[in-house]
């Protein structure tokens, strides 16, 4: 009924057309209506020739009736990218570009979509450009800059305005910040550094100063989103916030999940209440008078105490107080000469059901009986440190029967009632053990202490009913995922035979009885050996046995890159150019170990 009918079109209206396409620079999508009578293009063949070259003085629209301006589009023409003075010419149309134009594609080849790109570069604004001195790309400068420590960063600022722009930027990006604070530092130049960083989540602070509730305050209010603290104290520093300040400062921030504390000797006692704290780290605690944790999503809790035997910590009611108010804890350390098996009584009362690594160090108390609760309570558990403790070769059985499954890490360090039998039970029956540490396990009871000859040596005293063979004491281990064995101080051993394919770290310092003709190491992937106090001739024949190369394997792949370049893959010789014979063909792994004797 109603068909295609001409419309005129001014020639000045389609140069105006022109110039609005023109000027829309920034566009990156096509038009939908045609460049020529405005007609929209799907399924429009434009009748009209192709306007002839006028001036942009005579690019102005002439006005028409109401039917011709209702079918024909005028764009309003945007300010171009570069701008023209008034009184010079504008290029003829035949000369310009438009931004899209699609005047010369046939209607039958456009795309389905409407996502077809311009004809023209685009420039983002999001490109930088060279800033600084030597011309040096922004985005280069934020690289090198953002590596720097905070006093070079300082200094960077200095050398020039872009500079000084890029720092800048990076103090106010900066997430997370290490500092080492030295002695007789004003606590207004620590609070400056930290107000440049508003987005700071991870601060952490190598006290060479006192740390005290000043710092303290001053953390709270120029890192108002931190997320963790972490303080570590240096040789003639002190820590002299109190329990109280502590809370204060966790009840303050509410971001706060991670707070790592050293020289906690000052705190008295403490309550901490947080609904995000998840890891809390306290070291040199002493003399507890009261521990509240009121910390529902804590996950990790480590609390050192400090050796002293005076000490007057309640543990007993502080791991009832970690079972009420802390269900989710996973990971527990607690290293306390004050550890006894009521306190594992206390612990596994406490019915922790997500609890995967137990660490209770230096508790000497600590017993058989403690292992049976242990293992009744906690069955999944991944780690288990009980170093110092009095078990024996039945406590470790035990650990055996309940733990072949989950548990990957055995520390058994300082525990003198543990044998060779022991040790080797153990690695025979948890397939999954990639760490163990036996340090000080197979060493003389009767003699502890050495005495110095006269020619600068030392020996052992020993007693004149010691027996040999509980002096001396073989050990065999063969393992195929252990990683790391600690035997430190292990003087009663004479002989070692390891078969570990995957071992990479070997502790034999203070092995003094270690003979060398009976030490054997299989172990490929070795890359660090620590006989540090070994004998000589003993540290000769660790070096012989892991600096030895095995025989040549025969690499049958050549490497070649793909036809992009993109990778390096493997083909067999029948398909290479390169004959077997030739010296890249064939490669000889070393094995690469260093050996610590200082």
């Amino acid at each position: 009924m109603h068909g295609h009918q001409p419309h005129p079109v001014t020639p000045g209206g389609a140069t105006a057309i022109s110039d609005a396409f023109l000027a829309k620079r920034g566009k990156r999508r096509g038009s939908y209506n045609c460049g020529r009578c405005g007609q929209p293009k799907k399924g429009h063949v434009c009748h009209l020739p192709p306007p002839s070259i006028t001036d942009s003085s005579s690019a102005a629209v002439t006005p028409t009736d109401s039917s011709t301006s209702s079918a024909t589009t005028i764009i309003p023409a945007s300010p171009p990218l570069s701008a023209v003075r008034p009184h010079q010419r504008q290029q003829p149309y035949s000369n310009l570009r438009r931004a899209l134009s699609f005047d010369d594609i046939d209607v039958h080849e456009l795309p389905e979509s409407d996502d077809e790109g311009g004809e023209e570069e685009y420039l983002s604004p999001d490109v930088e450009f060279n800033i600084g001195s030597g011309g040096l790309p922004a985005s280069c400068l934020w690289e090198v800059l953002r590596r720097l420590p905070p006093p070079s960063l300082l200094s960077a600022a200095k050398v020039c305005k872009g500079w000084r722009d890029v720092t800048k930027r990076l103090w106010r990006a900066a997430e997370e910040l290490r500092l080492k604070v030295p002695p007789r530092t004003q606590v207004g130049f620590v609070g400056s550094v930290l107000q440049k960083c508003p987005a700071l989540a991870r601060l952490s602070l190598t006290m060479e100063s006192d740390m005290d509730s000043t710092m303290l305050a001053c953390i709270a209010f120029a890192c108002p989103n931190l997320e963790s603290l972490e303080i570590f104290t240096c040789e003639g520093s002190f820590n002299r916030i109190t329990g109280d300040e502590l809370g204060r400062f966790v009840a303050d921030k509410r971001c706060l999940t991670t707070l790592k504390m050293e020289g906690c000797s000052n705190l008295g006692g403490f309550a901490l209440c947080s609904n995000t704290l998840s890891t809390l780290w306290l070291s040199d605690l002493h003399s507890l008078s009261k521990m509240v944790f009121n910390c529902p999503n804590l996950n990790e809790i480590s609390l050192d105490f400090s050796c002293q035997a005076n000490d007057g910590t309640d543990l007993t009611a502080m791991m009832d107080g970690l079972g009420r108010s802390c269900p989710r804890l996973k990971n527990i350390h607690i290293s306390s000469l004050q550890l006894s098996h009521s306190v594992v009584l206390s612990l596994t009362a406490a019915n922790l059901r997500g609890l995967r690594m137990l660490s209770l160090v230096l508790g000497s108390e600590i017993t058989d009986a403690s292992v049976v609760a242990i293992s009744k309570s906690y069955s999944n558990l991944e780690l288990l440190d009980l170093s110092g403790s009095s078990i024996s070769d039945s406590g470790i059985g035990m650990i055996c029967n309940v733990f072949p499954e989950t548990l990957t890490r055995l520390l058994l360090a300082l525990c003198p009632n543990i044998t060779s039998s022991g040790i080797q039970f153990a690695t025979a029956q948890l397939p999954l053990l990639e760490l163990m540490d036996c340090g000080m396990t197979i060493c003389e009871s009767d003699a502890q202490y050495p005495t110095h000859d006269g020619n600068g040596g030392s020996e052992l005293q020993r007693s004149p009913n010691s027996k040999l063979h509980l002096i001396y004491q073989k050990l065999f281990i063969k393992h195929a995922r252990l990683k790391k064995l600690s035997l430190w101080g292990c003087s009663s051993l004479d002989s070692l035979y390891l078969n570990c394919p995957n071992l990479n770290d070997l502790n034999l310092n203070s092995c003094k009885n270690l003979l060398p003709e009976k030490l054997v190491l299989q172990c490929p992937k070795l890359e660090s050996v620590h006989a540090i106090g070994c004998q000589d001739i003993l540290i000769q024949a660790v070096q012989t046995q892991v600096s030895s190369e095995p025989a040549p394997i025969e690499n049958r792949y050549s490497c070649k890159r793909m036809a992009d370049g993109s990778k390096r893959v493997g083909i067999p010789f029948s398909f290479s150019q390169q004959s077997p014979d030739e010296k890249m063909s064939w490669k000889v792994r070393k094995r690469r170990c260093t050996v610590l004797v200082e």
